[in-house]
C-alpha cells in the first residue's frame, strides 16, 4: 500500500500492538495504515459524514463528533497514542485540545502546514496577501484553518503548557524529508511533526 512519507513518519513513532485515537481522522487512511503494518488497534473521530463513510468503507471505527467539544466520552489514558495530522490549526481551542490529547493517551502526534515557511513570508511580504496552507482552492476567508502558526508558535504553546517535545521532523508539501528543513525548520520546513508528552 502507498502511503505519502507523513504518515510513514508518523507510523515510525507508533509501537506495533499500541492503541491509537485520531482525531479529525478523514477516510481513515492513517489508521488503516497503522492497522495493516504496525498491528495497531485504532479508533478515529470524525465530523464529515463523506470521510466516515470512507471509514466504514475501509472497516475503520469511528465516531461522529465535533473535535471543539473536546474528548469528554473517553477515560484518561485510554490509548497509548493521540494523533492529530492536519488538524490542530482548524479547532477553535488548540491548547484545550492539546490538554484533552494528553488526558486520554500517554503521547500526542501532531502534524501542521507552517505559516512560518519561507514562501509563505514572502507571499505576504511581496504580495501584500494572506498566505494560505493547505489544500489548494481555499482563500483567507473560506479556509477551514482558524488557528495558523508556525513551528516557533507551536514550540513555545508546548513549552508553556509543560509539553515536553520527544521528536519532531519536517517535511515539504510533497512530503519530502529535506536535510535542510531539519536544521532551519521555522523557515524551510513546509510541514512540521511533532511527537511530545507531559513534561
Amino acid at each position: 500500500m502507498s502511503v505519502r512519507s507523513e504518515l510513514a513518519l508518523i507510523s515510525e513513532w507508533v509501537r506495533p500492538g499500541s492503541r491509537a485515537l485520531d482525531l479529525g481522522c478523514g477516510e481513515g487512511l492513517l489508521l488503516r495504515y497503522l492497522r495493516d503494518t504496525r498491528d495497531v488497534i485504532g479508533y478515529g473521530l470524525e465530523i464529515d459524514p463523506e470521510n466516515i463513510r470512507g471509514c466504514v468503507e475501509k472497516g475503520i471505527p469511528v465516531i461522529q463528533t465535533d473535535l471543539d467539544e473536546g474528548l469528554k466520552d473517553f477515560d484518561p489514558a485510554s490509548f497509548d497514542y493521540v494523533v492529530m495530522t492536519q488538524t490542530l490549526q482548524a479547532v477553535r481551542y488548540p491548547e484545550h485540545l492539546l490538554d484533552e490529547m494528553l488526558r486520554v493517551g500517554r503521547e500526542g502526534i501532531v502534524t501542521f502546514s507552517n505559516l512560518g515557511h519561507w514562501r509563505s513570508r514572502m507571499r505576504l511580504a511581496l504580495g501584500g496577501r494572506m498566505p494560505v496552507s493547505g489544500d489548494p482552492g481555499w482563500d483567507w476567508y473560506n479556509s477551514p484553518n482558524i488557528h495558523l502558526c508556525t513551528v516557533r508558535d507551536f514550540e513555545t504553546l508546548c513549552d508553556a503548557m509543560g509539553i515536553r517535545i520527544l521528536e519532531r521532523a519536517f517535511i515539504d508539501n510533497a512530503h519530502r524529508k529535506r536535510a535542510r528543513a531539519q536544521i532551519f525548520p521555522n523557515l524551510l520546513g513546509e510541514v512540521a511533526l511533532y511527537r511530545f508528552e507531559l513534561a
